[in-house]
C-alpha cells in the first residue's frame, strides 16, 4: 500500500471527511511531509471507492458548492490493520538488524 492510500485511510479511520478535511488531516498524519493534491486526492479517493474499502458517508451543499464527506468501511479498516501489521513486522526486523549492527553482530538474523 502506498505511503497517501495509507495516509488517507488511516484519516477515515478518525471520522467521515470531505476532500479539504482530508488533505490537512493527511498533512497532520504525515508531520508535514505530504500536501495531497485535488487530483491526487480524488483519483485515491474514486479508487478507494471501487475497491470497496471506502463509501460516500452523505453529501451536502455549502455555499453552493457539494462536499462530500468519505468514511472508511470493515473492508478498508481490515486493510489498513493488515498494512499496519505488515508495516511493525518491517519495522520489527529493521530494528533487530539495526541492534545487531551496533552490538557488532551479523545483521543477519531470520525471524
Amino acid at each position: 500500500m502506498r505511503e497517501p492510500t495509507f495516509l488517507i485511510l488511516s484519516a477515515l479511520a478518525g471520522k467521515p471527511l470531505h476532500g479539504y478535511g482530508l488533505i490537512e488531516e493527511v498533512h497532520v498524519l504525515s508531520s508535514g511531509r505530504l500536501k495531497l493534491s485535488l487530483g491526487t486526492l480524488y483519483g485515491s479517493l474514486d479508487r478507494l471507492v471501487e475497491e470497496g474499502l471506502v463509501r460516500v458517508n452523505r453529501e451536502e451543499v455549502v455555499s453552493g458548492r457539494l462536499r462530500r464527506y468519505y468514511e472508511i468501511n470493515d473492508q478498508g479498516a481490515a486493510a489498513l490493520a493488515a498494512e499496519l501489521s505488515r508495516m511493525r513486522h518491517a519495522a520489527d526486523l529493521a530494528e533487530s538488524r539495526l541492534r545487531a549492527r551496533k552490538a557488532g553482530e551479523a545483521a543477519w538474523n531470520p525471524a
